[in-house]
């Protein structure tokens, strides 16, 4: 079945590709194995060259790179931009920093040992369609540097993103079949993961996704690092800045039109300002600008699927039947094309589909708490754990929710965000393992302790 790359904002498609057979697989995994033997083998500072170049080519070919991602999954087009931005800094950061977190950590024994941090080999990542470039790329500049070689199963929807990086690859003067694009359906995952070759397996997408790979690799004995959804708690107290807090509400869940993972998603309320949150937010979303994402003055472009805009209608029409209120928005609309107006939910009840499930567009669902004690379980019982946003100036109130917010990062006046230099990943059903930071320059290599005993000559021997 030919890979398809259809344009969100008509329906239309702009290009197919034909899936890799067997043959064509297996050619590539084995030139990932050539080519792991001697890229292993190089120097940090040859790495870093070559990542620095491909930096390089992101900041001169953002416009470009930044129009694909747009037509391939509906983005708008200065977040396009910006992502092809961040590309180029991450690959910085880790040029910058792997050799020196990598090196050599010595032991305080009574002998010499110390850890030395050696590649594993070739990696697959899965990658999702919603950050086509960020997602790839803080998996490919920590996995190259550290000595590992990359092979890429992109989501289907963006293939022609998914070929581009790997040309940027090839331009930076990677050698071949350091970074490889494969162009195989969700069904061929099971038979490249399975081969001997591929060590390793890294997964960002939907918690079946991440269970169907972790699976595999568990009874392969392979490693994996999993970042899976997000139903991220966005918690506003009394002494809060209302205004700053509000913006950050706004910019959090209609960031990438509400497709993001780290979207603030439940906003948790303190009641003696849930009402002035509630109308705020409910006139932010009325005014957003929904349109064509190659218009500077749009907001939010169309979702990037017809499959994810009707799950996020039905979660909507569900969520009002358990009780909800929808105060704005929530509809599609549109006949060509996958349009959806953001939405306002509230009063949601514990088991309207808006408080328990993820909701990968722009719905704002509000939840009032009467202390922070309730706020806190409010927050946890969702069954995910990726990000949390709280918005207090109450030195005790933020221990508290740091301390018990059951989440791989808690950001504190301020909207959760990714950063080449700090760790990013999740914990119950959003997943393990760390990308990002040194933990995500460590997560593919073997942790090799080396002991070295005290030698004695024995006389009369040679």
């Amino acid at each position: 079945m030919p890979i398809a790359s259809i344009d969100p904002r008509t329906g239309e498609t702009l290009e197919t590709f034909a899936q890799l057979g067997d043959r064509d697989i297996d050619a590539k995994l084995a030139l990932a194995a050539r080519t792991y033997a001697s890229w292993r083998k190089t120097s940090f500072a040859a790495r870093a060259i070559a990542m620095r170049k491909a930096a390089d080519i992101l900041e001169a070919d953002k416009d470009r790179l930044a129009r694909t991602m747009t037509e391939e999954m509906g983005k708008t087009l200065a977040s396009a931009v910006a992502e092809a931005e961040k590309c180029a800094r991450v690959c910085r950061y880790y040029a910058d920093h792997a050799e020196v977190s990598l090196s050599d950590e010595r032991m305080s024994t009574p002998n010499e040992s110390w850890v030395r941090y050696l590649p594993l080999g070739p990696v697959l990542a899965v990658m999702p369609w919603n950050f086509p470039f960020w997602q790839v790329f803080r998996f490919f500049a920590p996995a190259l540097m550290a000595g590992n070689v990359g092979l890429l199963k992109h989501a289907s929807n963006v293939p022609r993103c998914a070929l581009a990086i790997e040309d940027v690859a090839r331009r930076a003067g990677f050698p071949e079949g350091a970074f490889q694009t494969l162009l195989i359906g969700a069904a061929q995952v099971s038979r490249v993961l399975d081969d001997p070759r591929v060590v390793a397996a890294t997964l960002t997408g939907s918690e079946a996704a991440g269970a169907a790979v972790a699976s595999q690799a568990g009874k392969l004995i392979k490693p994996t690092v999993l970042e899976l959804g997000g139903s991220d708690a966005f918690v506003v107290m009394p002494s809060a800045d209302l205004d700053a807090a509000i913006e950050a509400a706004v910019a959090s869940r209609t960031l990438n039109n509400g497709q993001s993972c780290i979207n603030a998603k439940r906003f948790i309320v303190h009641r003696d300002v849930y009402r002035t949150f509630e109308e705020r937010i409910t006139s932010a979303f009325a005014s957003l600008v929904v349109g064509d994402p190659m218009v500077a003055a749009t907001q939010i472009g169309p979702l990037a699927l017809d499959s994810v805009r009707r799950d996020v209608v039905d979660q909507v029409s569900r969520s009002v039947a358990a009780g909800a209120r929808l105060l704005t928005g929530g509809v599609a609309f549109g006949d060509k094309g996958y349009w959806f107006r953001p939405g306002v939910l509230a009063s949601l009840p514990k088991d309207a589909p808006a408080r328990r499930e993820e909701v990968f567009g722009p719905v704002a669902s509000l939840i009032e708490a009467k202390d922070v004690d309730e706020a806190i379980a409010i927050a946890n019982e969702t069954e995910l754990g990726l990000g949390s946003s709280v918005w207090t100036n109450d030195l005790g109130e933020q221990h508290r929710f740091v301390d018990d917010i059951e989440a791989g990062q808690t950001f504190v006046n301020a909207m959760v965000a990714s950063d080449p230099r700090v760790p990013f990943g999740g914990v119950k059903r959003s997943g393990y393992g760390r990308e990002l930071g040194v933990h995500g320059l460590r997560a593919f290599v073997n942790v090799k302790t080396v002991w070295v005993g005290r030698g004695k000559t024995v006389a009369g021997t040679e």
